[in-house]
């Protein structure tokens, strides 16, 4: 086995450790960060940081 064959092999048998899916809801995705964005700058401007 090669080098490169064996990187190669292991990198498919790793497991995942997070980031984004490939599948799901996208739309749910998208509502809840633009919900976190909207929550955010409301905390901002309350606490006069801008």
């Amino acid at each position: 086995m090669t080098a490169h064959s064996a990187t190669a092999s292991t990198a498919s048998t790793r497991a995942r450790t997070g980031g984004p899916e490939d599948n799901g809801p996208k739309i749910l995705e998208h509502v809840l960060g633009w919900t976190f964005v909207v929550v955010l700058a409301m905390l901002v401007t309350q606490l006069g940081w801008m």
